[in-house]
């Protein structure tokens, strides 16, 4: 399941980021925010989806398990947040290669976005190569995800 979560600044991205999922048929759940509040904190956003994505890591594979996006207004907030939970490999991608190489190289499993510095179409971009990349899994790439699974205490 990919699950996506916004603070205020990424509300409005992320609500036509769901629009584009539907596009695409691509089943999500958005987890928050559900209104635009300009009161509101990213890690919480971040924490609920960094959570769920930890619940069934996915196996490298385009569908297989659980993957999120993550938005805010720099895209730094949510993924400092995501990434301290432990599993989760959050890339803050601004353009179509990185997120690419996330997935290919580092098999991230949570995409953050910054709202203030892309344009919709630019994510639309972005977001559509990250969820069609999979992991190439060479051996190169698994010793690294090692590695950090043991930073994590895994």
């Amino acid at each position: 399941m990919l699950y996506i979560g916004a603070d205020h600044r990424g509300y409005k991205l992320k609500e036509a980021l769901k629009a584009y999922l539907r596009e695409l048929s691509f089943p999500f759940e958005d987890l928050g925010a559900l209104s635009y509040d300009p009161n509101d904190d990213y890690p919480d956003f971040s924490v609920a989806v960094a959570g769920k994505v930890a619940d069934q890591p996915e196996a490298g594979q385009p569908l297989a398990g659980n993957r999120g996006i993550l938005i805010c207004g720099s895209g730094v907030g949510v993924d400092v947040v995501a990434n301290k939970i432990k599993g989760i490999r959050s890339a803050l991608c601004f353009d179509v290669i990185q997120a690419k190489t996330s997935r290919n190289d580092d098999n991230t499993n949570v995409l953050s976005l910054a709202s203030d510095f892309i344009s919709e179409e630019k994510a639309k971009e972005i977001v559509k190569v990250w969820l069609e990349t999979s992991y190439a899994k060479l051996e190169r790439y698994e010793r690294r995800l090692i590695k950090i699974k043991n930073i994590e205490g895994e």
